[in-house]
């Protein structure tokens, strides 16, 4: 490994069938008046929300409930969600649900005790928090964002078409979460789905950077296989604990910084999904989705010796009597049957894109340089074009 890097990661993590028994001890931590995040109510109907209340009272919290966080979470709700925070008075934030509940609770922590706009502050001009932070934990619904165990927070403005990501230091942090695969089964289909492609791509971003031989590389690798073998038996049975569990523990460690470390990093593709997301409003792993192959084939000139490692180390593609971009050109169809297994979507056109948008998605697309070529603008259009 050719990179510097100090490493930290402070979450502290509850995993298994009985995870939610630990909640307890966890609170005893933290002040009396919490915060309770969740979505659109789904937690209601499958009994989880009874079960963390259940526990909340127990433990003599007063809860204040921030409800109806969307799967993309916008600054509209987060000034909303500061309005009911501050009222409340609240001293922590417990987040239940998928990765955009904790996302949300995490640009909460910051954003509670901040006199300003934090649109503009935090995802705007991306500065760090200068005030003091509610801590935050989470109990997890949906396996995918990894959020459960890293600092960042992804919010959409729909007025300024933006979707922007920030990843705050180890102070932003879920103190604890709560990992219970069989959570994870109350999900429909197409959100397992598009979260298994999301920490799948997690892996991705990280992996198709650098040159060295670095141990960051053989780690992602091996979680990438397990993605692959445990999503297909998802797929077919979403009841098999065994591939549930595997899937939620991969997409932890997909993005808890582990992977990453010592590698410059692409997340081009993230910059080009979250762009369509913020003018579609569509699902994070399904954009995802649908801009990566057109992204990869135009990148892999540029990259080819990882990405021929790619097709031989992750998707097994022999290499006798092959090129060396005959063999990375063949790991990308590879995985494109593997994405068509699983029920992706493939085409920003079925998630509600049309040619017209394209000038709006470009002009939302941030573009990075840790990849293995830095796009122009023209690129980015050209790809975008493609993933119609």
């Amino acid at each position: 490994m050719l990179g510097n890097f100090s490493y930290v990661n402070p979450t502290k993590l509850y995993f298994g069938k009985d995870a939610l028994s630990f909640l307890p001890g966890e609170l005893a931590n933290y002040g009396d008046r919490v915060a309770l995040v969740y979505g659109g109510g789904s937690i209601k109907r499958n009994g989880i929300y009874d079960q963390v209340m259940d526990i909340l009272k127990q433990a003599g919290k007063e809860v204040i409930e921030i409800s109806g966080v969307m799967s993309n979470p916008t600054s509209d709700k987060l000034v909303e969600g500061v309005k009911i925070a501050r009222e409340g008075k609240v001293d922590f934030i417990l987040a239940v649900g998928g990765g955009s509940c904790c996302d949300y609770a995490k640009a909460l922590s910051v954003s509670v005790h901040y006199d300003g706009d934090p649109w503009d502050k935090y995802f705007l001009k991306m500065e760090e928090p200068d005030c003091e932070i509610v801590p935050v934990g989470c109990v997890l619904t949906m396996a995918g964002t990894g959020s459960e165990m890293n600092a960042g927070s992804v919010i959409t403005n729909h007025e300024q078409k933006l979707k922007i990501g920030h990843v705050f230091g180890e102070e932003v942090m879920p103190r604890f979460s709560i990992l219970n695969p069989e959570f994870t089964m109350t999900v429909p289909q197409y959100q397992m789905i598009s979260g298994i492609y999301d920490m799948f791509n997690h892996i991705c971003e990280q992996y198709f950077s650098g040159d060295d031989d670095n141990s960051s590389d053989y780690l992602a690798e091996g979680l990438m296989r397990s993605v692959i073998h445990s999503s297909r038996i998802a797929v077919k049975n979403p009841k098999n604990y065994e591939a549930r569990s595997n899937l939620m523990w991969d997409a932890t460690w997909a993005l808890n910084t582990l992977i990453g470390e010592g590698k410059t990093q692409d997340w081009m593709v993230h910059m080009l999904g979250q762009a369509a997301g913020a003018i579609t409003n569509a699902a994070h792993g399904m954009t995802l989705a649908a801009v990566s192959l057109p992204y990869y084939r135009h990148i892999l000139p540029y990259g080819l010796p990882k990405f021929k490692r790619f097709a031989v180390n992750v998707w097994n593609v022999q290499t006798e009597g092959k090129t060396d971009e005959e063999i990375a050109r063949e790991g990308l169809s590879v995985m494109e049957s593997w994405m068509k297994e699983l029920g992706l979507v493939m085409n920003l056109t079925d998630l509600g894109a049309t040619e017209e948008m394209i000038p709006d998605i470009v002009k939302a697309t941030i573009i990075l340089n840790g990849g293995y070529k830095t796009l122009t603008t023209e690129e980015v259009e050209e790809i975008l074009k493609e993933s119609l």
